[in-house]
């Protein structure tokens, strides 16, 4: 008995100091990414800006497709037990991967920038599409390592992204300045120097702990399948979000041209701006949706339904507990917070943003559950639905938006009232799905019936 309560506040330690070192690492990460806006807006301008939020979309697309399924579930699989040495041919898959969605970015580039009418996105696009492969490289190392357990590998590597980009991006900037588009084109080039450093650094880390953990005889290789099983459905809930952010860019922006002249820098103050000062607060409880994972899926795995279910439900109110004191804040705060981060905005622009912020400051707690949930619906073994959950919301999003915009007189506030209500809808969802996950289920251990992830 004593073993085990002592096992109990051991793995407790073990998790909350988990979810703080990668918290920090976002939040880190993030302020990093805020601060950055200030002198990239002090020098591109909204126009710039626009034209940098309108490349992003396609990139998180590729960069969704190609990484972004890999460390939840490379995560859940190596914290399963379940295969050993599965990061070695995650390597080979989503390194070809990774090789096929830069080449697709590249090979995009001029039809895109037909489509949003911006022929500055097309070197836009050429110059970030690198960044695609090593990206995913440092997934399938964030993978390992989180399911591991061990987190601060995952906090570095974002430090170590956000220090080289902002450096690398101000400095190409301020080179460029006097050519709007280039320095644009040039902040985004940035990026993929970034992911290149980051991505040897997180290889040699890899390098030198795997060294550690050799088996004495060699594991049965882990199948491509069996990877794909764990990643690919987190990879289909994780696209939703930026495809319907580049099918939101260009019909939130022609739809505002037909009232603004400023159409693009006034989406830019939304997507750039807005929902930046909205994503900070939440990266506080970022580092729980990660440690939760290797946390839930032993449960999972083992049978050990409603233990894991209830570890889920604390995590969301710890959540629920952060995030609500935020949003009380952002919305207080949002006048001195656009003053002080985006002081080159004129007059107009900020009381533009200003109101954003505020319309906005709900979905700091439902995103913020949205996305603690979805990555406990994944450990439970449930990431279709979560999945189901983020494309339903991502259609509302973008149906919303273009209604809101064309039928209304809200112009761009038209899209932030958009995104408060899809958010609220996958956060009340995926919460849904967890509480009933396991009601009126039978007891499989008991039945002997072997359980089926869905």
């Amino acid at each position: 008995m004593r073993g085990t309560i002592r096992k109990f506040f051991s793995d407790e330690r073990t998790y909350i100091r988990g979810a703080a070192i990668v918290a920090a690492g976002g939040l880190i990460s993030k302020l990093l990414g805020a601060l950055y806006r200030i002198p990239l807006t002090n020098i591109i301008g909204g126009e710039g800006m626009g034209i940098y939020q309108m490349v992003y979309p396609l990139y998180c697309i590729l960069l969704t497709v190609s990484s972004s399924g890999i460390p939840s579930g490379m995560a859940r699989l190596i914290a399963s037990g379940r295969a050993r040495g599965a990061e070695r041919q995650a390597f080979v898959l989503y390194g070809l991967i990774g090789l096929a969605g830069a080449g697709v970015m590249f090979a995009l580039s001029a039809p895109l920038a037909a489509v949003q009418g911006e022929p500055a996105v097309e070197l836009c696009c050429k110059l970030l599409s690198p960044a695609v492969f090593f990206v995913s490289v440092l997934a399938v190392v964030r993978g390992y390592f989180q399911g591991r357990r061990e987190m601060l590998p995952t906090a570095l590597t974002e430090i170590c992204e956000q220090l080289l980009k902002v450096t690398a991006g101000v400095a190409f900037a301020l080179y460029f300045k006097n050519n709007m588009p280039l320095a644009t084109a040039c902040t985004l080039l940035a990026v993929t120097v970034s992911e290149a450093l980051s991505s040897l650094f997180a290889l040699i880390m890899y390098r030198g702990e795997s060294a550690h953990f050799r088996p004495l005889y060699s594991p049965r290789p882990t199948g491509y399948r069996q990877i794909l099983r764990y990643t690919a459905t987190v990879t289909l809930s994780a696209v939703a979000m930026p495809l319907s952010q580049l099918v939101e860019s260009i019909v939130a922006v022609h739809l505002l041209r037909a009232s603004a002249e400023n159409a693009t820098a006034l989406y830019g103050i939304f997507s750039g701006c807005a929902v930046t000062m909205v994503s900070l607060p939440v990266s506080l409880t970022y580092g729980l949706a990660v440690a939760i994972i290797p946390r839930i899926a032993p449960l999972a795995a083992e049978g050990r339904e409603e233990e894991a279910r209830a570890t889920a439900v604390k995590a969301s109110l710890i959540t629920l507990a952060i995030s609500i004191p935020c949003a009380v804040a952002l919305y207080v705060f949002a006048p001195l917070a656009v003053s002080v981060i985006f002081r080159s905005l004129g007059e107009s622009q900020s009381r533009v943003l200003i109101n954003l912020v505020r319309i906005m400051s709900v979905s700091v707690s439902t995103l913020a559950i949205s996305q603690t949930a979805s990555a406990c619906l994944t450990a439970l073994g449930r990431p279709l639905k979560a999945a189901a959950t983020q494309w339903l919301s991502c259609i509302l999003r973008v149906l919303l938006t273009a209604v809101l915009i064309k039928y209304t007189r809200l112009s761009v506030s038209g899209a932030a009232i958009a995104a408060n209500i899809a958010y609220f809808v996958a956060a009340a969802l995926n919460l849904w799905y967890i509480i009933q996950n396991g009601k009126n289920r039978p007891d499989l251990r008991r039945s002997g019936v072997r359980r089926r992830s869905i």
